[in-house]
C-alpha cells in the first residue's frame, strides 16, 4: 500500500467564519492555525497548502486569561542600535488595530517559510462584526462549543 500525497488540483478550500467574541486568544489561535494548515482534512499533506480560508470577526473582543492583558509584552526592533520597542497586549487591544494580537498569535503557530506565508494569506481578521466576504458564503465555525475552556 502506498501513502497518498495530495496534489494542488485535489484541494478544495472552504470558507469559515469565526466569531471571536469572548474566546480565549491562544485556544482560538490554535484552532485557526490547524484549519489554515488543513490538518482537519483527511487529504492533509505536509508540503501542500491544503487549508481553508478563515474569516475572524470581533477580534477586538478576544479574551486573555489571568493578567496577560496587562502583563503580556510584544517586542520589536526598529533596526537601529538600541531600537528595541515594546507594547502591552492591553495597549494593542485598546488601540487602532486590535486584530494584530490575534494575527501575531496565529503567525507564531505557523511555520516561518514560503508555505507558512501562503497559509497566512488565507487568514482575514476584522475588529468589528462585519466582513466583506459574504459572496463566498462562509460557514460558521463555533469554536466556543468545541471545548468549554474556549470561552471565558
Amino acid at each position: 500500500m502506498k501513502t497518498y500525497s495530495a496534489k494542488p488540483s485535489d484541494i478544495e478550500r472552504a470558507w469559515c467564519v469565526i466569531d471571536a467574541d469572548g474566546l480565549v486568544l491562544g485556544r482560538l489561535a490554535a484552532v485557526i492555525a490547524s484549519r489554515l494548515r488543513g490538518k482537519h482534512k483527511p487529504l492533509f499533506t505536509p508540503h501542500i497548502d491544503c487549508g481553508d480560508n478563515i474569516i475572524v470577526i470581533n477580534a477586538e473582543k478576544v479574551r486573555l486569561t489571568g493578567r496577560k492583558r496587562a502583563n503580556k509584552i510584544y517586542y520589536w526592533h526598529t533596526g537601529y542600535p538600541g531600537g528595541i520597542k515594546s507594547r502591552t497586549a492591553e495597549r494593542i487591544l485598546d488601540g487602532k488595530h486590535p486584530e494584530r494580537v490575534l494575527i501575531k498569535a496565529v503567525e507564531r503557530m505557523i511555520s516561518r517559510n514560503p508555505l507558512g506565508r501562503a497559509q497566512m494569506r488565507k487568514l482575514h481578521v476584522y475588529k468589528g462584526g462585519e466582513h466583506p466576504h459574504e459572496a463566498q458564503k462562509p460557514e460558521v465555525l463555533d469554536v466556543a462549543a468545541m471545548n468549554p475552556k474556549n470561552k471565558r
